[in-house]
């Protein structure tokens, strides 16, 4: 038998305990039904106590599983006090997001529509192209261009994200890559053999003044492209371009308040911003 529980082990059974059964514990944390159900009764064996009657009216506690519900009173408190404290004491929690470049200066750009300084949570923008680990909580929140596929992680589905070619209106029919990147758009640019490249750059953000100077033309996500001046768009979006925009978080860290307000506060602004 463990000597020490497992804090995230009772943190379940708390939620099980107080929802009446898994498959409403499980939709509120997003978690399995199975992956409840294992998870209580490794801690029932745990214990060596029984802490539920499994029945037709759900997850009825026993008289152990009540008695340690009730132990687990001082540490519910005490966590909601923490998080308290952690807000209160620090200021707006920092909150780091992140996102491609063209992404992360439309959300620098538009911050005031939605957030204020008077916010839980204060941005903490990350630009990257490579996919940050959630789990580790080397960031809160990541902004993606497809849902997924680990179960520990929890996924809003925003927006179709689209792609054409931008330039001046006299550009030359040759285009400006980015080295070093694994996008899609670079990928896709690499591929088209017919298409010449006149120079490489290291940052996007680099070859759209290029492509404002009439150096040649550039691939931009659409939102990005229509808000720089000086460039125009060049061609109809990019069908192998189209693609989904995700806001993925850990299923966990989406509880804390920071992060939760983060999170539906960026919802709303990318759902609603209209096609370009």
């Amino acid at each position: 038998m463990k000597s020490v529980l497992s804090w995230e082990d009772l943190r379940l059974f708390a939620e099980v305990a107080q929802a009446g059964s898994l498959s409403a514990a499980g939709s509120a944390r997003q978690t399995s039904v199975p992956t409840l159900s294992r998870r209580m009764r490794a801690l029932e064996a745990q214990l060596g106590r029984s802490l539920f009657q499994h029945g037709r009216a759900g997850y009825q506690l026993t008289p152990d599983g009540r008695a340690l519900l009730e132990q687990m009173a001082p540490m519910q408190a005490a966590s909601q006090s923490i998080a308290a404290w952690r807000t209160a004491g620090t200021g707006p929690a920092r909150v780091r997001i992140s996102a491609g470049r063209w992404t992360v200066r439309r959300l620098a750009r538009d911050i005031s529509n939605y957030w204020s300084p008077s916010d839980l949570w204060v941005p903490e923008f990350v630009a990257s192209d490579a996919t940050l680990d959630l789990a580790r909580r080397e960031i809160d929140i990541g902004i993606r261009n497809r849902r997924p596929d680990h179960p520990w992680l929890a996924a809003r589905r925003t927006a179709e994200i689209d792609y054409a070619c931008y330039g001046t209106k006299d550009a030359p029919e040759s285009f400006i890559g980015v080295t070093g990147s694994n996008t899609p758009t670079a990928n896709w640019l690499e591929s088209q053999t017919q298409i010449q490249i006149a120079t490489k750059v290291s940052d996007p953000l680099i070859a759209a003044e290029l492509a404002r100077a009439g150096v040649g033309r550039v691939v931009l996500p659409c939102f990005a492209g229509e808000a720089e001046d000086g460039l125009t768009r060049l061609t109809p979006p990019i069908s192998e371009l189209r693609s989904e925009e995700w806001l993925v978080s850990h299923h966990d860290a989406r509880h804390e308040p920071p992060i939760r307000h983060a999170l539906d506060a960026l919802a709303q602004y990318l759902s609603a911003a209209p096609e370009p």
